[in-house]
């Protein structure tokens, strides 16, 4: 597999190896030693998959309590997949990147804890799976908006398909302390 790291520290693009010949194909969508070479070490504990039309934008959301690191990858259709730095004192906090994901390129992201992740669905409907380090809690779930000039996401689309909370998340800048990790240098 290549992986390719980012201008956030732990977000990197992860492209496998994938075999094709006339059958179709083959690949390994996780190998815990192969990941773990490329620096993604924390045990994943959920897998988690959903269904999406055009349009819809999913995010930015993350925990502020049992943070997740996410291994996303699309199945089915094609999605542009975003991480932000939210991390409080970070040399990159509020800046982002992107990648298309799907099930043609098979390209991987991983969003380690303390970001920000969301996605929008550009074909006419995707399926997206996510491995997570750990469990879901709604207690904890914080969001920002989606388009908080302050971050600058460009988006592929602008007319989203939005949940109420998405729409009505606060802006990074509004988000308390408490909400956002401190950055530490390794």
């Amino acid at each position: 597999m290549n992986v390719t790291a980012t201008k956030l520290d732990g977000v990197v693009f992860i492209e496998p190896k994938v075999f094709r010949d006339p059958r179709g194909f083959f690949l390994q969508t996780y190998s815990m030693d192969q990941y773990r070479e490329a620096g993604i070490s924390l045990p994943f504990v959920q897998d988690n998959h959903s269904r999406s039309v055009r349009g819809t934008l999913r995010g930015l959301h993350a925990q502020w309590r049992k943070p997740q690191g996410k291994l996303v990858r699309c199945l089915q259709g094609e999605i542009y997949d975003v991480a932000v730095d939210m991390r409080r004192g970070s040399p990159t906090h509020g800046e982002w990147v992107g990648i298309s994901l799907s099930a043609e390129n098979f390209m991987q992201i991983y969003v380690p804890p303390g970001y920000l992740h969301g996605f929008v669905v550009v074909s006419e409907t995707a399926e997206v799976e996510y491995k997570v380090t750990d469990l879901y809690d709604p207690g904890y779930e914080i969001g920002v908006r989606w388009n908080d000039p302050a971050i600058g996401v460009e988006w592929p689309v602008t007319d989203c398909i939005l949940s109420d909370k998405d729409a009505e998340a606060p802006m990074l800048a509004d988000l308390p302390d408490e909400f956002t990790p401190e950055y530490t240098a390794d």
